[in-house]
């Protein structure tokens, strides 16, 4: 009898471990990242400076470019490192807005699925066991309705990029319905920010004959703010009229 529990006692360790495993990944390869110094590499006074250099190595070597561009991208999303806007500002800089916005959403896309997979496998399950059931009411409101959910979330600009890749792993969200959700929904974000870094030249040189640094707020106008909440606004508005009705059908 003993024997049996102590075999039972160790699959569920084994198992524990597994479903760690993937966000354990994670934060070492964030801890790495930030022990490597690659928070100032991939910095825009730092990318800024070798710009030059940058579009050399893109003339000389088109397609490894952006493969090499891609993965760099998709690994930052995956392991939650605050590079994502600066990264996309330089994709439309180095490839024009609309191949750099492309490769961004693709990149951005793999990278945040990467992540929330990682977190459903550790957190998932065991959140809903706190919470009990105002987690069980708030995960069904959400799940009624994941597209329109995250699809308003992905073009508001409110919460961190890496917050809304965790936060649906908390919830039954299908995997297909997160990635088409994730992609639709940062395209309008990602060619705006891939064409303000298409004209990144310009204020650059500027800024560098005036002495002064350039910061990334310095790149977002009011107008662009006020355009992803509309588009948020407007993406929300079937969602709430589902709600709307299925209260009055109640």
């Amino acid at each position: 009898m003993s024997a049996a529990s102590d075999k039972i006692s160790t699959r569920s360790d084994r198992s524990r471990l597994l479903r760690f495993a993937p966000i354990a990944v994670v934060v070492a390869g964030l801890a790495v990242a930030y022990a490597m110094g690659l928070h100032e590499v991939l910095s825009l006074d730092y990318l800024s400076e070798r710009r030059e250099q940058l579009h050399a190595f893109v003339a000389d070597n088109p397609l490894s470019s952006l493969i090499g561009f891609l993965l760099v991208y998709a690994l930052a999303v995956a392991l939650a490192f605050p590079a994502a806007s600066i990264l996309t500002v330089f994709a439309g800089l180095l490839f024009g807005w609309l191949l750099g916005g492309a490769v961004v959403a693709v990149a951005a896309t793999l990278g945040a699925t990467v992540l929330f997979l990682a977190a459903r496998s550790a957190f998932g399950s065991l959140l809903r066991e706190r919470l009990g059931e105002r987690a069980t009411r708030l995960a069904a409101g959400f799940e009624e309705d994941a597209f329109g959910y995250l699809l308003v979330l992905r073009l508001a600009p409110i919460f961190p990029f890496w917050v809304i890749n965790i936060a649906p792993a908390f919830f039954h969200v299908p995997l297909r319905i997160y990635i088409l959700a994730t992609f639709v929904g940062i395209l309008p974000g990602t060619f705006a920010y891939a064409y303000l870094g298409q004209g990144l030249e310009s204020v650059l040189m500027a800024a560098e004959q005036s002495g002064r640094d350039i910061s990334l707020r310095d790149l977002i106008t009011p107008e662009i703010t006020i355009a992803f909440v509309a588009l948020a606004l407007v993406a929300a508005i079937p969602t709430v009229v589902k709600k709307f009705r299925n209260r009055k059908a109640d």
